[in-house]
């Protein structure tokens, strides 16, 4: 979490120009199929790619708020409510646009692909953290902090839409990090360090029936930080990354079981993820949590929830944070971040028939007991042809499309650094909404379906019917997305020969189900979709895939070249 709040706050704006393309350049072309292309059906004859840049440092002006559509988005949640889909984020901009403007600004939208900016729930701390706070450093015979010497951090809100005694309303769990020393209460610089950790991170909670006008009702305190060491909050150096909580409260997602029961779960870097169970009515913690400080694991957890998985049993500076939970065909998908947020971002996914696990990955490792990293690979810093690619991207909301089975994955991405000759272009954070497709782990397992994002992003591509085996004929950009720290994986040629063959970045038979949209690259079994290539001038209609395999450690991206 430091980690990310020193990022996000380094954050420095330059300009740079983009040169962007007329409506003209961006016409659905590059369709391969055996329709006649004069007949495209109304709906695709209608259909329009997206114009909006990637750099869109030209426009990360406050005053520019209404032409940002997706830029500036980090760590986002969606739910949907009256007709909108309706965004929240982690209160961070290029250039920090966001100062003096409120916190968790959201965006709306009613196709996922365009987004205007809707204002959030506060500008100012609520005033219960500051209380909450002194509070607990009374009990814990510290001193008070002067409110106005209290430095907040904003952080990743949960967005859901709920149903209280016959209102539907939405409900958003936010969290409020308090970066001052323990020991002194002086704010966290070098000069001031004082032999201790910085403060807890605290999560409250809101509501609102009016979410278009920013109209929130603040409901205060829900959990916070808490720890095993009891009062031994001493630290060695400022490079000590022992760590003093053993739950840290930011990252909060938020299920409801079929059965009905309400849980919140939270957890970033430190020990590991905590499931605590929340009353459905309140939204608060359904049993009592006491100080949130223990002498033991077992003590504290007791009180301030399960541990549901942890990347590194024994360390308590495991890189995994951002949970989000899902539930899908009788199994809970539990979606994580590993690594730094900057470059190496990426998302794993694992999952359990129980709530509270275990929770394997799809080899059987054991997330919940720390059994080291978990596939499949749902997102990895990548790069196609043409393009600079994009890294960071993790820290996800996982939700379905309204009337249908259609499940959706959105996070930021950022650009590299040094794109365009801009030292700050790793800053620029663009919303990606991507679809997911449910693939087979091998194929003698039809029906063992992982999820895994689409390479490219979502913009809506009517469906134009089936997808034959002869349209996916030629050559296509290939990405073996595996786990390499901080790089992107790049993409290769892989021509798919009319004869079943394939050359290039695989070899051996490719074969096609043209019902399921399943196809098979050797061993590996990928799903077949239609999307935008946003990387070609002008972009374009092409066809893309997805895919793992049990054994593969890796999941495979592609793109049909034009």
């Amino acid at each position: 979490m430091r980690l990310k709040y020193l990022l996000i706050i380094s954050v420095i704006l330059t300009a740079l120009s983009f040169t962007g393309c007329d409506d003209d350049d961006l016409k659905p072309t590059g369709i391969t199929t055996k329709e006649d292309e004069n007949e495209k059906p109304d709906s695709l004859t209608n259909f329009t790619i997206p114009a909006y840049p990637d750099d869109y440092s030209a426009i990360a002006s406050w005053a520019d708020r209404d032409k940002w559509n997706l830029a500036n988005v980090h760590d986002p949640s969606v739910a949907y409510y009256n007709g909108y889909y309706y965004m929240y984020a982690t209160d961070a901009s290029y250039g920090n646009e966001h100062v003096g403007h409120g916190h968790f600004q959201g965006k709306r939208s009613t196709d996922l692909v365009n987004w205007e900016w809707v204002g959030g729930p506060f500008y100012d701390a609520p005033s219960w953290v500051a209380d909450s706070l002194n509070a607990i450093r009374s009990r814990m015979g510290l001193e008070a902090i002067d409110e106005d010497d209290i430095n907040y951090g904003y952080w990743t809100p949960v967005v859901r839409r709920v149903n209280v005694g016959g209102q539907e309303m939405l409900r958003m769990y936010y969290s409020i990090v308090i970066d001052n020393y323990i020991k002194t209460g002086k704010a966290n610089t070098s000069s001031n360090f004082d032999g201790s950790w910085t403060e807890r991170a605290f999560i409250g909670m809101c509501e609102s029936t009016d979410p278009a006008g920013a109209v929130w009702t603040d409901k205060g305190f829900v959990t916070c930080s808490s720890s095993d060491l009891g009062l031994d909050y001493s630290r060695s150096s400022r490079n000590d990354w022992s760590g003093y909580f053993y739950y840290n409260a930011i990252d909060p997602t938020y299920i409801v079981t079929p059965g009905g029961k309400h849980y919140l779960a939270h957890g970033s870097w430190h020990s590991g993820f905590a499931l605590l169970e929340v009353d459905a009515t309140t939204g608060k913690p359904l049993n009592k949590l006491g100080e949130p400080y223990a002498n033991s694991v077992s003590e504290l957890t007791a009180r301030y929830g399960v541990r549901i998985g942890t990347r590194a049993a024994g360390s308590r500076w495991q890189a995994s944070e951002a949970p989000e939970i899902i539930y899908k065909d009788g199994y809970y998908y539990l979606f994580m971040a590993y690594d730094a947020l900057d470059i190496p971002y990426n998302t794993r996914v694992v999952r359990s028939e129980n709530i509270e696990g275990p929770y394997l990955d799809i080899t059987g490792r054991n997330f919940t007991n720390g059994r080291g990293d978990c596939y499949p690979i749902v997102t990895h810093p990548y790069k196609f042809n043409l393009h600079s690619g994009w890294v960071g991207i993790s820290h996800c909301c996982i939700f379905k499309k309204e009337n249908t089975n259609e499940w959706f994955y959105m996070s930021q991405g950022r650009l590299p650094p040094n794109v365009g000759g801009n030292a700050y272009s790793n800053a620029i954070m663009m919303g990606h909404v991507r679809r997911i497709v449910w693939c087979p782990a091998s194929p003698d397992e039809p029906d063992n379906l992982w999820p895994i994002a689409l390479p490219e992003r979502y913009a809506a591509v009517p469906d134009w019917g089936t997808i034959s085996k002869d349209s996916l004929v030629g050559t296509w950009e290939h990405i073996n997305l595996q786990y390499r720290y901080g790089e992107q994986n790049s993409a290769t040629a892989l021509p798919l020969n009319a004869d079943g063959t394939m050359t290039g970045a695989l070899t051996g038979s490719w074969s096609y189900d043209a019902t399921k949209k399943q196809l098979t690259l050797g061993n590996v079994v990928v799903c077949v979709e239609r999307e935008v290539d946003w990387e070609a001038t002008p972009r374009r209609v092409t066809f893309v895939y997805a895919g793992t395999a049990k054994n593969l450690n890796a999941s495979y991206w592609g793109k049909k070249s034009k």
